[in-house]
């Protein structure tokens, strides 16, 4: 019989011989992650096959294949390698079922299996952003949130306004109808002012599934506020007779849709309408005054004013330039120009370059010019056609039988004139006027002359 010190040895070295021989036939595998919709790929190795084939199942216990034969018919799990060390398989199109533990067995004796886990990774939809259809106006408190479904495990939401980041109020997580994704919600809060109109407010989610990138949504808002008002002339130094409009430019959202000019020192209003314009077809002195336009939108009105002066056509500006320095405060000084003022002040209108501006006046100049100039030529040519109509009638004066000029009518009384024409002497073949008369001056006597008495 053995001592009992023996058996103790020969029963240590036959354990040891069996672990060793379990291990180099135990399978192994390692866990594995996939997006869904991805590929993912399972091996099975062992040391020693002891002559017994590879065996893929999974989760229902269903088999896959049993060496490199099929015994699943899925197009979607395909056969990568197949040894008597290795068998490796692969799925395609992974959906949220397919997670699950997968089991590689050897049909040794005993059986021996491994497993190995499967994680599908659920990809996050495209986050939305809820709270921003309706305007919001200035000064109040913007309530948005921000929703992802689909994510498995659950997403991460982060806010930005701009290129700043918005702190969340909270994040709320819930498990989807499928009982494998969830849907995450987030909220933010924040009070707007009119700078905030347009701005983008983007929201993104964070998930493994994505691949170090971004899924986000981004949407503008729209913040109603209170309209601003200024007057613009044209043109912007108004003269006497000359065409003027005045435009009342409003801003604000919504934009001011009804404007009101009046007059200060005038009871009725000049213009009620949707026009921002006030139209003066001529100026005169008389339009000179202050001008108001109040300009209304669905969140207010506002006031804008214009200190008009007219400007005789006379009163043209010098062609230098040269600076006033600014009245102290508390003085006044006299408003030579058309101003612009709010409703509180206005401030007049900046000297500047006193430069030639053109207007109406130069072209009336014009037309007066050129109808001048054809009546001068009218009278010119009347006087021409009448004194060669004289130089064809001329006349001579007799005294006592003798013939005189006109500077020798010094006494009158005693002057008699006799016209003489063609007709009268029947001279009418004589080439001209002078021969007329000479021929004339014979018969002259026993003609009947025109006389004319100067008493």
């Amino acid at each position: 019989m053995l001592p009992p010190a023996l058996l103790l040895l020969l029963a240590c070295l036959g354990a040891a011989r069996g672990n060793l021989s379990r291990d180099e036939s135990q399978p192994t595998t390692s866990d594995e992650t996939v997006v869904a919709g991805g590929t993912v790929v399972l091996k099975c190795q062992v040391e020693d096959p002891d002559d017994s084939s590879l065996q893929w199942s999974n989760p229902a216990q269903q088999t896959l294949y049993f060496g490199e034969k099929r015994a699943l018919r899925d197009n979607r799990i395909q056969l990568e390698r197949s040894t008597p060390n290795e068998l490796t398989i692969s799925i395609s199109d992974v959906v949220l079922s397919d997670e699950g533990e997968y089991t590689c067995s050897i049909f040794t004796m005993p059986v021996r299996t491994a497993k190995a886990l499967v994680t599908v990774l659920g990809i996050p939809q495209k986050p939305q952003i809820f709270g921003h259809e309706q305007p919001i106006d200035e000064e109040k408190i913007a309530r948005l949130t921000c929703r992802s479904s689909g994510s498995k495990p659950a997403a991460q939401l982060r806010w930005k306004k701009g290129n700043k980041e918005l702190k969340d109020e909270g994040t709320e997580v819930v498990e989807d109808p499928n009982g494998k994704t969830f849907t995450v919600s987030s909220r933010v809060e924040f009070r707007v002012t009119k700078e905030d109109n347009e701005a983008e407010v983007t929201c993104t989610v964070d998930h493994e599934s994505l691949q170090n990138s971004e899924r986000s949504t981004t949407q503008k808002l729209q913040v109603h506020y209170k309209p601003t008002a200024k007057i613009e002339p044209h043109p912007q130094y108004p003269r006497e007779g000359e065409k003027l409009q005045l435009q009342c430019d409003g801003q604000g959202n919504p934009i001011p849709q009804e404007f009101l000019w009046e007059k200060e020192g005038s009871d009725a209003p000049l213009q009620l309408s949707s026009d921002s314009v006030l139209i003066f077809p001529f100026l005169n002195k008389s339009d000179s005054g202050t001008y108001v336009c109040t300009a209304t939108s669905s969140m207010g009105s506002v006031v804008a004013k214009y200190n008009l002066d007219v400007s005789d056509l006379s009163q043209l500006p010098t062609p230098h330039v040269h600076s006033t320095p600014a009245p102290p405060p508390g003085s006044s000084q006299p408003i030579s120009h058309a101003s612009m003022a709010t409703a509180s002040s206005f401030t007049p209108a900046p000297i500047q370059d006193a430069s030639p501006v053109p207007s109406t006046s130069s072209t009336y100049h014009a037309v007066i010019g050129g109808v001048v100039a054809v009546i001068v030529f009218l009278l010119l040519s009347l006087l021409i056609v009448l004194g060669h109509y004289l130089i064809r009638h001329k006349g001579m004066c007799i005294r006592h039988g003798e013939t005189v000029t006109s500077r020798h009518r010094q006494n009158p009384a005693e002057v008699m004139c006799t016209y003489l024409t063609h007709e009268a002497k029947g001279s009418d073949d004589a080439p001209d006027a002078d021969t007329a008369i000479i021929n004339a001056e014979g018969g002259q006597a026993g003609s009947d002359d025109k006389k004319e008495y100067f008493i």
